[in-house]
């Protein structure tokens, strides 16, 4: 069932279907009242969090606490991209889609695993550079006859659901900007609900809404305020515009929507989530302060005109990359006696948060993970109580915070049973250095955070006593806001998304190569199978003919290198094993066991070269604002499957073979794209040099 990408612009490829397959319409007549009674279709998962409330809970008992040890794969299907893997897929009229990274789309019939179809969008590799977190997908949305798909060069495109022909396609950013999308759309009322990303690189955040029929822009909320000059589009922006200072408009302002958003249909509210300003450093953005609204918040909008409702701020004038894009769930929770609609979410700053879904009033919240940047949060105020050395505005006061950038808790998707009542919550524990860049230019091309990475890394080197990483799975009690159990995964950094189950069963795979049941009340490990790559994205589930069947995209950035899950290439479609994984009662078929061979290389011997303590900082800065994002910091690859380490890269070996790549582009269709247009005079030859130092200093 293995897929090579042909290079055909707007690829879609059809393939001849057996009887049993002809017999499904694969029509996806998603409407209104399919998606608002979603939970009652046991055959389906309508959207990207199963219903509107995003609890990614199912009904489905049918795989339980007795029965999931008689688990196994029913079919699988390699993808054909070695980048990471974030999305759930979308189950529908007979047809399973799921997306990929580089925004392809792929269609299989759900029950023999048929391709039926495969989307490519034909994305410019050169793209990648302003995809800050890799060039992900986290799903496609279904409506009437049609699949939706946010592209990473900001498009919207529709598909026929049984063909894949484009039927339309809208630009929704500003191509000039860097902006990108990696978020699924949503599909409310008849209109298509997309966000974007792109803080890091200085642009100003919107979430826009399109009529699903025609693909005509029906309305558009912006989370900050542009530049005054201008105009402001609405009253609402004219008063987020007095907790903003300076010229923020100049560094784009932030506050993009790139992932979490939900819909009540009996409130008729629309909740999105809102992410990190831009620059991160406030005193940059806004030097004298202020909330700068609506970053780090949910905003609750009228869905038919995108017009304002009520927000709530988690972190006033944010400063640390704490965005509220974290999944947002709706649910029925008793409180006090009474029966409350909340809205739930455990964004990045490590609190945990349920408000009112009407009216946004803050109920509670308390830490899910250990934070120092606040005390706790004031519940008569709703703000938090910071602890005044966590601001690391100035260069004179570093801070190390936690959590850091990753934040408590990132994109993947958390769970809530309807059985227990409990949250479950995928939670890094981690931190970082914050050092203020005292030298800070806007850079149109680059990372605009506002923060020196290399001295908040030497800060952390300095510390007697470094903190450690962890990844852990948390049961949480919304209600008393407690922890009830958890699961230490057995690599630091890193999680994956969460689905729980009427059986009594919480699903997750790891980043070490496993897909696991737990027990949901108390974190037991019942089942548990091994899946020849890093798992990041959440599973789904489904009846077919019946029969309860599980959905898992499986590829993360790195291969599992150690422990049971330990793997190596299997397929030559992606090198880090990325694959479509179909469970059942009774499945018996099985992973390729036979790795992919490459040939031999020859020792390498790491280069010697003479250099001035300026050329090898002039390096390190442009590789920091410029590679480390990707290729590890001081030049050392966390993720070497999919990007190398370039301490061991033979290309450093001269200055023509490195210029080679980093400035003609000889390995952009990798998605290693020039940087020409990047760097400055000498900047290629000064990082190269400064690899060969960290070479040197390293692995000698």
């Amino acid at each position: 069932m293995t897929f090579r990408a042909l290079g055909l612009a707007g690829l879609t490829l059809a393939l001849a279907l057996p009887a049993s397959a002809q017999t499904a319409d694969y029509g996806a007549a998603i409407d209104a009242e399919r998606l608002t009674g979603a939970d009652t279709e046991n055959e389906s998962w309508l959207s990207y969090g199963r219903t509107y409330d995003e609890q990614r809970y199912s009904p489905l008992d049918q795989i339980n606490r007795d029965s999931v040890d008689q688990l196994g794969l029913s079919w699988y299907a390699d993808m054909t991209t070695s980048r990471g893997q974030e999305a759930t897929p979308v189950v529908v009229d007979g047809a399973l889609y799921i997306s990929t990274a580089w925004s392809l789309v792929h269609a299989f019939d759900v029950r023999t695993g048929e391709r039926l179809w495969t989307y490519d969008p034909q994305v410019a590799r050169e793209k990648g550079l302003d995809a800050c977190c890799d060039v992900v997908n986290r799903g496609v949305a279904a409506w009437g006859g049609r699949i939706f798909v946010g592209t990473i060069d900001g498009r919207l495109v529709a598909l026929d659901s049984a063909s894949g022909e484009v039927d339309w396609e809208v630009m929704t950013v500003d191509e000039s900007l860097p902006y990108t999308i990696t978020g699924a759309p949503r599909v409310v009322k008849g209109k298509v609900l997309i966000g974007n990303g792109g803080a890091e690189y200085g642009v100003r955040g919107y979430v826009t809404a399109y009529d699903a029929e025609s693909g005509e822009q029906a309305w558009r909320f912006y989370t900050v305020p542009g530049n005054p000059a201008d105009g402001y589009e609405s009253d609402v922006m004219t008063a987020a515009a007095d907790t903003w200072t300076g010229a923020w408009w100049n560094l784009g302002g932030g506050g993009t929507v790139w992932d979490a958003m939900a819909y009540d249909s009996d409130l008729d509210l629309l909740y999105i989530g809102v992410g990190n300003g831009s620059p991160w450093n406030q005193a940059l953005r806004s030097p004298a302060g202020g909330d700068n609204l609506f970053l780090s918040s949910i905003v609750a909008l009228n869905p038919d005109d995108g017009t304002y409702r009520w927000h709530y701020q988690t972190v006033p004038g944010e400063t640390w990359d704490y965005t509220a894009t974290q999944h947002i769930m709706l649910a029925d929770l008793e409180i006090d006696g009474d029966m409350r609609r909340v809205v739930m979410q455990a964004p990045k700053n490590g609190f945990f948060y349920v408000l009112d879904a009407e009216n946004g009033e803050l109920i509670s919240a308390e830490n899910y993970t250990p934070v120092n940047w606040a005390t706790h949060i004031d519940l008569q105020t709703g703000r938090p109580v910071e602890v005044a050395d966590a601001r690391y505005e100035k260069s004179n006061n570093p801070a190390i915070v936690l959590p850091g950038p990753l934040g408590g808790h990132n994109w993947y998707p958390m769970a809530f049973s309807q059985d227990t009542g409990l949250v479950y919550i995928p939670v890094t524990e981690n931190f970082m250095g914050y050092v203020a860049d005292n030298e800070f230019v806007t850079d149109p091309d680059g990372w605009n955070t506002g923060v020196d990475f290399g001295r908040g890394f030497q800060l952390i080197m300095s510390q007697p006593e470094i903190p450690t990483n962890a990844s852990l799975l948390k049961a949480w009690n919304p209600v008393t806001q407690e922890e009830v159990w958890r699961v230490q995964h057995p690599i630091g950094e890193g999680n994956a998304g969460v689905l729980a189950t009427a059986g009594g069963l919480v699903f997750q795979g790891t980043r070490s190569g496993e897909f696991v049941a737990y027990n949901d009340e108390t974190g037991e490990a019942l089942w548990t199978d091994y899946v020849q790559a890093g798992v990041m994205a959440a599973p789904a589930t489904f009846t077919v003919d019946g029969q309860q069947h599980l959905a898992l995209l499986v590829g993360s950035p790195a291969l599992p290198k150690e422990g049971p899950g330990a793997a190596e290439p299997t397929t030559v479609a992606s090198r880090n094993n990325s694959r479509l994984l179909i469970y059942r009662i009774g499945g018996e078929a099985q992973l390729p066991s036979n790795p992919v061979t490459t040939s031999a290389e020859s020792e390498f011997e790491i280069p010697q070269i003479e250099a001035t303590n300026e050329l090898i900082a002039q390096g390190e800065t442009g590789y920091n604002r410029n590679c480390a994002v990707c290729h590890g910091p001081m030049g050392i690859s966390t993720r070497p499957d999919t990007y190398p380490d370039l301490r061991l890269s033979r290309r450093m070996a001269t200055e023509a073979s490195w210029a080679a790549v980093v400035l003609d582009g000889e390995l952009a269709d990798a998605g290693m794209v020039s940087f020409a247009d990047n760097l400055g005079d000498g900047d290629a030859e000064a990082i190269r040099t400064y690899i060969i130092n960290q070479a040197n200093l390293t692995l000698q």
